[in-house]
């Protein structure tokens, strides 16, 4: 057996030992019984709220054992399918097992990064707000084509994605725009998001066509749990209504009903502009106590607390990707150095690799600095 091969059986052997320390494999099928045994309670569904969290739980624990499983089972068939090759001598054989081999890693690979998402509310869906910043018009359709990127992003992980709010820009594309985004680990991937997003292009609204720099925010907080109590004082919030419209096409909305309430003390303003008051009441709540619980999270954790101490302004200085059109291709990450030149892949949402390098970043300890260091 090749070197290269062998090499490729021990990082999957080692993928599947992360996995089941991750999910405490020994215990896992008993803990699967105790959901079954629940979920089979006729009086299960008298609290919905509880009945659906108790489902997401069982759906995760069933995910990570069939996942485990799986590639288990398929490690062992390539293992038993390469001897016998060798031993036949086979090369067409042994080269297609080679082959699976790789493949088997990678998917080993994204399971490992995927059971890192282990953060208090990594599982949870998220907010994704998206603010235009230094730069006009520029940085309007900049903030357009994050949205973009974002959405076709979600739905190529599946995930159900819902516009919240979104602000016209005067000339083109938004001044911002707020996203619930559901689906299994969608704030945890999302997170390492946060931060503000440069582009350097050609510009198509300078006639000139020069080259210009465009910045816009991105910042994501996870969805509160209904489980996870954050207490909201009345009289710290002020609730405003008034009439918004949408930039048109299929996110095109017009209601008297658009509701803002601002937080006082951390000074935090979240929107909804759906057609009822109520829901639109009800959703803002859900963003602010989402946004306080952010705050307390970055408490915690200092690796999200770090962008959010700097967040500053979007402008020079506090951006975490690069994104250069003109006059090369290249999109790289700041705080991991990960690049690529596939720039129209990535802005059309193939952002797995760099939300993987900053999430083994994070789990690996190390800071952003120590990692610009190193390179």
């Amino acid at each position: 057996m090749r070197a290269e091969t062998q090499n490729s059986i021990d990082a999957v052997r080692k993928s599947l030992e992360l996995l089941a320390q991750r999910m405490d494999y020994e215990t896992a099928p008993h803990r699967l019984e105790e959901f079954n045994a629940r979920v089979e309670d006729p009086n299960l569904w008298d609290n919905p709220d509880a009945a659906q969290k108790l489902m997401r739980e069982r759906q995760m624990l069933v995910d990570a054992l069939d996942g485990y499983e799986s590639i288990k089972t398929e490690l062992q068939d390539n293992i038993d399918l390469i001897e016998l090759g060798e031993m036949e001598g086979d090369a067409e054989v042994v080269s297609e097992v080679e082959e699976a081999l790789k493949a088997l890693e990678a998917k080993a690979a994204e399971k490992e990064l995927e059971a890192l998402l282990d953060g208090e509310a990594d599982g949870n869906d998220t907010f994704l707000e998206i603010n235009s910043g230094a730069g006009g018009t520029e940085s309007c359709d900049w903030a357009s084509m994050l949205a973009r990127m974002y959405v076709r992003w979600a739905e190529k992980k599946g995930y159900k994605v819902e516009l919240q709010s979104e602000t016209a820009g005067e000339e083109a594309g938004i001044k911002s725009a707020a996203f619930k985004i559901s689906g299994h680990n969608a704030y945890g991937w999302l997170k390492s998001e946060s931060g503000v997003h440069r582009l350097v292009r050609i510009s198509p609204f300078d006639s000139a066509a020069k080259r210009h720099t465009s910045f816009s925010s991105v910042w994501v907080y996870p969805v509160v749990d209904d489980n996870i109590e954050i207490e909201v004082n009345p009289a710290d919030i002020r609730i405003d209504t008034y009439r918004s419209s949408g930039a048109g096409g299929q996110h095109v909305n017009t209601t008297d009903s658009a509701v803002r309430i601002t937080h006082n003390p951390t000074g935090i303003v979240v929107t909804s502009s759906e057609k009822s008051q109520h829901q639109n009441r009800d959703i803002a709540m859900k963003a602010l106590k989402s946004r306080l619980y952010q705050m307390e999270l970055d408490k915690r954790n200092a690796a999200i607390n770090e962008a959010h101490e700097n967040k500053g302004d979007a402008g020079w200085g506090n951006q975490i990707r690069s994104y250069v059109l003109q006059p090369y291709q290249m999109v790289k990450d700041l705080r991991t150095n990960h690049e690529t030149s596939d720039t129209k892949g990535v802005l059309d949402g193939d952002l797995d690799a760099f939300m993987a390098a900053t999430l083994a970043l994070d789990v690996s300890g190390k800071s952003r600095a120590d990692a610009q260091a190193e390179d």
